[in-house]
């Protein structure tokens, strides 16, 4: 049985005081922190790497860190990430597989001790994910093109959400990319159930207060 997660992205945090930001969104209701990593490659932006997961798992030790690879090579991020503290590691079915392919990858991941997710841009069928899906912890669905906060959100996305979650109703379903309170209700209709915000959030004069609406809809869609 799937349940509702908040995962706040941090990319829209003030960077200058990630730690405290990150703890805030934990006292607000946040079960996640979404850490983007992106290599400058992959997406022309460059975010995080492993050296902050590390910091900011010495800080907040009890976090779930949700982190969100968008990076051309995968494979050669899985080490340093679990020895920094990442608990989920997803990348992109896109991305360049090692040899191996992508279940070779899923195999290295779980042997770091991490959860492992597939990440799908938005062009991306929902096939891509399926034949490794039973060993996935999570899918990731893109409601924007990967690689800058503050797009809008493509509703277009939506059957593709409504597919895996038909084929796997008890899937753990992110949806990251323009979600406020006012998108997400189409997200959780389809079937998403883990829900990253960061502008909507982060933007707000009411942090607390969009944290619960997120979820809100969730748990409605759920019930």
């Amino acid at each position: 049985m799937v349940k509702s997660v908040v995962s706040p992205s941090l990319l829209s945090c003030d960077l200058a005081n990630i730690a405290t930001d990150a703890s805030m969104m934990i006292e607000y209701g946040a079960d996640w922190l979404h850490m983007d990593i992106m290599d400058g490659h992959f997406v022309p932006n460059l975010s995080f790497g492993p050296p902050v997961i590390g910091s900011l798992r010495k800080a907040n030790k009890d976090a779930f860190l949700d982190c969100h690879l968008m990076v051309s090579e995968p494979a050669k991020w899985v080490a340093p990430m679990a020895k920094a503290g990442a608990n989920i590691f997803t990348f992109h079915i896109e991305s360049e597989m090692p040899e191996g392919g992508a279940q070779a990858l899923i195999d290295s991941v779980k042997a770091a001790g991490m959860k492992v997710a597939i990440a799908l841009k938005p062009d991306t069928p929902a096939e891509e994910v399926y034949p490794y899906a039973d060993q996935l912890d999570m899918i990731l669905v893109m409601t924007v093109v990967p690689g800058f906060s503050g797009q809008s959100f493509m509703g277009s996305v939506m059957p593709k959400v409504e597919a895996i979650r038909e084929k796997y109703p008890d899937m753990d379903i992110q949806v990251d990319g323009g979600l406020s309170p006012k998108t997400v209700d189409a997200a959780t209709a389809a079937g998403a159930n883990v829900i990253v915000a960061a502008s909507a959030i982060f933007g707000s004069d009411d942090r607390k207060g969009v944290i619960t609406t997120l979820r809100s809809s969730v748990d409605k869609s759920l019930a």
